[in-house]
């Protein structure tokens, strides 16, 4: 086979295995923000049957503050749960486990706890991700393979841009 050939036949091979890569990324994330949205709707679900959102519980600063004009023997710092606020945390609760078939019933403040360390690693992973597929696009890009469909400057500018949350634009 002649050498141009050979180094053709090389540069394909090295092309698709990372558009494979790519592919593989892009199902991994879209399998992630299922199970990302699956999460939120569970922290959801128990915030309802808290009767509590994210800003209703007072930050403990301010528990302390109401309790001080009480001339009652208190202790003057009070936890109190940005999730469970007034709810009884020991009362139990249904859940099933990621990644497996198994129903417990565990205490509500154990469950909430659980799915909001879910949910960072699952952001974290998110983001990881996203960061990779950019990566990957940016490799393809660079060997010229979506030149005539997009250009590399428009590209590269594309992958350089930081995501920023829509509430700071």
């Amino acid at each position: 086979m002649d050498e141009n050939m050979k180094l053709l036949q090389q540069s394909l091979i090295e092309l698709e295995t990372e558009a494979e890569h790519l592919l593989l990324a892009k199902h991994q994330l879209v399998e992630n923000d299922k199970e990302r949205n699956g999460n939120r709707e569970a922290l959801t679900a128990l915030r309802k049957r808290a009767r509590t959102t994210k800003t209703s519980v007072p930050s403990p600063f301010e528990s302390v503050m109401k309790d001080i004009g009480n001339p009652e023997s208190r202790p003057l710092v009070k936890e109190v749960c940005a999730t469970c606020g007034n709810h009884d945390s020991n009362e139990r609760t249904w859940m099933m486990f990621p990644g497996t078939d198994v129903f417990a019933k565990i205490p509500f403040h154990a469950a909430h706890t659980i799915l909001e360390t879910d949910k960072t690693k699952l952001d974290l992973e998110a983001q990881k991700l996203q960061s990779y597929v950019k990566e990957k696009s940016f490799l393809i890009s660079e060997k010229g393979v979506l030149a005539d469909k997009i250009s590399p400057a428009v590209l590269r500018s594309l992958v350089a841009l930081k995501d920023k949350p829509w509430m700071d634009l």
